[in-house]
């Protein structure tokens, strides 16, 4: 099975098309876990424990692991999703030339990491994304209409068709999916946005951020975000710091976190 049948399984398994973000930011991790080895790996391990059963799946931002203790903590915690039997979506935002864009790619080989997804950045072109495009059994999010307000700087410029470039990144995307493993990255935050795009490509499956603590839209992100039923609607730190400066009762205020998005969300599948 490629990414998104395994996704489909695992959605109908937990009935959720929750993604559990996995940003441990070590500012932000409870003082009682600064005396592991790797408190960024203790940190999700019990995010992980708390929230699994309510997860379609995890999502761990590459820029909190991009030091050697860093990657350690993401190995173990790709692991442990694993085992969990929740695929994991590294959202990296990679892409580049030639050897480079390939060396990246190896992210979704490597044995110690195996995730089972990954964003790309669609800036440099498709020959930037083929090494991850060519690899059939997984997924690869291409960034289209990001949540965050700068976005609009670059991709709502309009081309000399009339179109919004991130309306042709859309359409292009569509055309790169010949091994139906291509979703879309399409913000919460825009809601007339998300609709116009599931227009142009009613049968690719989107990562929708920003509904948590970015305040999108959760409605539209169900209605607008998911093919077939297929899809994923992510919040990052309003489930793994909704405990935040309760101590050891941290986990657990994430588990309530992650069961009443499923919950809100579930309202309009």
């Amino acid at each position: 099975m490629n990414f998104y049948d395994r996704l489909a399984d695992r959605i109908a398994t937990v009935d959720s098309v929750v993604s559990v973000g996995l940003d441990p930011d070590p500012a932000r991790i409870p003082e009682h876990l600064e005396e592991y080895d790797l408190p960024r790996w203790a940190f999700n391990r019990r995010i992980i424990d708390a929230t699994h059963e309510h997860a379609a799946a995890f999502k761990p931002n590459a820029a909190f692991y991009e030091d050697p203790d860093g990657w350690k903590a993401l190995r173990e915690t790709v692991a442990y999703a694993h085992g969990k039997d929740v695929p994991v979506l590294l959202d990296a935002k990679r892409a580049d030339i030639g050897n480079t864009a390939r060396q990246y790619a190896e992210l979704l080989d490597d044995d110690g990491m195996n995730v089972d997804a990954i964003t790309v950045n669609p800036y440099l072109g498709r020959d930037s994304l083929e090494p991850f495009l060519s690899r059939e059994d997984k997924g690869v999010f291409v960034l289209c209409r990001t949540s965050n307000q700068g976005g609009a700087d670059l991709q709502d410029l309009e081309l000399e068709s009339g179109e919004p470039l991130y309306e042709r990144v859309a359409a292009l995307a569509d055309l790169w999916n010949r091994n139906d493993n291509v979703g879309l990255v399409v913000g919460a935050t825009a809601p007339d946005e998300l609709e116009e795009v599931r227009e142009i490509v009613p049968d690719i499956p989107f990562l929708v951020p920003g509904v948590g603590a970015q305040g999108g839209d959760a409605e539209a992100a169900v209605e607008h975000g998911l093919a077939n039923g297929v899809g994923l609607v992510n919040s990052s730190r309003g489930i793994i710091f909704a405990g935040e400066n309760q101590g050891e009762a941290f986990a657990d205020a994430a588990g309530q976190a992650a069961k009443r998005l499923k919950k809100r969300l579930n309202r309009y599948r």
